[in-house]
C-alpha cells in the first residue's frame, strides 16, 4: 500500500498534545482507493491527533465535492459534503476493532494509516437520495423517464380488469340499511343532548 503512505501518522513518535495534519483527497486519490461508490472528487481533510498516553483522539473534518451518480438519470453529479468525525485509537498487541469508533493497533508497529477511514467518512457523508438540481439532468433520460411512466399509467390495472380504481366507500355499501338506522349511525350522541338544550 505505498501509494497511500502519505496517509501514514506515526503515533509512537508523537510527543503528548495535539498535533494536525492536512490531506488533499483528489482524483488520483478515489483512483488508488478502486471502491466504486466515489471514483473522483476533491475532498480537504483537515485530521487533529490528541495524544494521551497510550490512546489518541482523532478528529476528522471533511469538506469538499464527490462525483457520484444521480440517482435519476444516472449522469454524474457534483455533490457537495461535509462531515466531522471521531476515532479513538488504542496501542495493543494485535489489531482490533473494539467498535465502529475505537480500534487497537499493535504498539510495535506504532503507526496509522488513515487513508480508508478518510474514505469511508466521504461516503457516509454521501446523502441517501442525490440527484440534480432542477434542469440539470440529462434530457434524453428526462424524456425516457415520461414516457414509461405515462405507459405505466395507462397500463396500470386494478386486477379487476379495469383501468379505473375501485371506490371502496362507494354508496352500494348502504344500499341494505334502512333509513333510520343510517341516522342513527351518522349521529353523534353529544350532539343530540346539545340539541336537546336549544330545543
Amino acid at each position: 500500500m505505498g501509494k497511500f503512505n502519505v496517509y501514514k501518522i506515526p503515533l509512537k513518535d508523537l510527543a503528548e498534545g495535539s498535533h494536525s495534519y492536512e490531506f488533499t483527497l483528489d482524483n488520483m486519490y478515489f483512483k488508488d482507493i478502486d471502491s466504486p461508490e466515489v471514483q473522483k472528487g476533491k475532498v480537504h481533510a483537515s485530521v487533529s491527533v490528541k495524544k494521551g498516553g497510550k490512546v489518541f483522539d482523532l478528529t476528522f473534518n471533511l469538506k469538499g465535492i464527490v462525483q457520484v451518480p444521480c440517482d435519476r438519470c444516472l449522469d454524474d453529479m457534483d455533490q457537495e459534503i461535509e462531515c466531522k468525525n471521531q476515532l479513538i485509537v488504542k496501542f495493543g498487541k494485535d489489531y482490533a476493532e473494539e467498535s465502529d469508533k475505537i480500534i487497537v493497533i499493535p504498539e510495535a508497529e506504532g503507526e496509522i494509516n488513515i487513508a480508508w477511514f478518510l474514505y469511508e467518512f466521504v461516503v457516509l457523508a454521501i446523502p441517501l437520495r442525490h440527484i440534480h438540481p432542477a434542469g440539470k439532468c440529462s434530457k434524453r433520460m428526462v424524456s425516457k423517464l415520461k414516457k414509461h411512466v405515462t405507459a405505466a399509467k395507462e397500463d396500470e390495472d386494478d386486477g379487476w380488469g379495469s383501468s379505473e380504481p375501485i371506490d371502496f366507500m362507494d354508496d352500494s355499501d348502504d344500499l341494505d340499511i334502512p333509513e333510520e338506522e343510517k341516522e342513527k349511525e351518522t349521529t353523534d350522541p353529544r350532539w343530540d343532548k346539545l340539541k336537546d338544550v336549544f330545543e
